[in-house]
């Protein structure tokens, strides 16, 4: 088995003719100056015309530069066979569907039965050595689409694009009454809540966050709504936090569900409370990812279906809260 992944390959045109090395590496293949440390320091890590150099040479047109990242594995996850829906996978890049109620990778108490543990497995069993990268997060009962790079160039460089907001993350989620706007954007900076550590809150000293949201159905004059929501930062549990700071909680989410300057009368915290039951987590569902192929360069859009739980939801909500009104 090869010590490394397939190459990065570079052929140098006419226009860079002289340029030093380290320069079509930085700007050309926008390698890191972290992964750069780790390529030099690697036996095959950097090859021009099949042998190894320095990064100071110059380079000529017609030049072949091969970059050679080597195999890792994430030797802390134990392998189990836990199963997850693979949207889309190449030899650098792997998209799921992640279930409700699954950790995405071991933490101090969960050291098993995460994401982590059913990929690493999967790989394992297929005889491939990849190091479990996931590109980005989603809450433990989140639902949705998932990327994970295979190697560290293929992370830095969707990670560049997240930070860039050039990734597109949308999802759908089902909330209690309904926006004053169908459409609009949420912007409410969001730090710890100083009472409860684990809860995020909207405050003036918090961190920037953006939220933008479309309705896109309502049921019963507005008791209940489906949003569309594309997240232009990435602060933990953003959604819920706005969504619950416009007055509209998720349904079935248990942390979020007070709302300290909404007044909400008992008739319908009652209808609130019961329909919380109808799902046993959050309803919401990260429904699409898109970003650039690192290696491929073209677009790519990954779908997840809504899952079952939230299908149901929405079927009950059409049963017992019509009329539905489809924006």
């Amino acid at each position: 088995m090869s010590d490394y992944y397939s190459p990065l390959t570079y052929t140098v045109p006419e226009q860079e003719d002289g340029w030093l090395l380290k320069t079509v590496l930085q700007r050309r293949l926008q390698v890191s100056r972290k992964l750069l440390s780790r390529l030099k320091l690697t036996e095959q890590g950097i090859m021009l015309n099949g042998e190894r150099v320095y990064i100071s040479v110059k380079v000529s047109a017609g030049d072949v530069l091969e970059v050679r990242m080597e195999q890792e594995e994430s030797d802390d996850i134990l392998p189990e066979p836990i199963p997850f829906t693979t949207l889309y996978e190449d030899e650098h890049l792997l998209i799921v569907n992640k279930d409700s109620g699954v950790i995405v990778h071991p933490t101090h108490g969960h050291y098993t039965g995460t994401l982590a543990n059913g990929v690493v497995h999967y790989w394992k069993s297929k005889g491939e050595r990849f190091r479990f990268r996931p590109i980005h997060r989603l809450d433990q009962e989140t639902s949705g689409v998932l990327a994970i790079a295979k190697n560290p160039y293929v992370h830095q460089h969707v990670s560049e694009q997240m930070i860039a907001g050039t990734v597109d993350k949308k999802y759908i989620a089902f909330v209690h009454g309904s926006p004053a706007q169908e459409e609009g954007a949420i912007d409410g900076p969001i730090d710890r809540d100083p009472e409860e550590p684990h809860r995020r809150i909207v405050t003036p000293d918090g961190y920037a966050a953006r939220t933008l949201y479309t309705t896109v159905a309502r049921w019963a004059g507005g008791s209940a709504s489906a949003v569309n929501l594309k997240l232009e930062s990435g602060r933990t549990h953003q959604i819920r936090v706005h969504m619950t700071s416009i007055g509209c909680p998720l349904i079935g989410d248990g942390m979020y569900k007070t709302l300290p300057v909404h007044e909400i009368d008992e008739q319908t915290m009652a209808v609130r409370e019961e329909r919380d039951t109808w799902i046993a987590r959050q309803a919401l569902h990260a429904c699409e990812l898109a970003f650039d192929h690192p290696i491929l360069h073209n677009r790519m859009t990954f779908h997840a279906p809504l899952p079952a739980d939230m299908a149901v939801l929405e079927a009950r909500l059409d049963a017992e809260a019509s009329p539905r009104e489809t924006l």
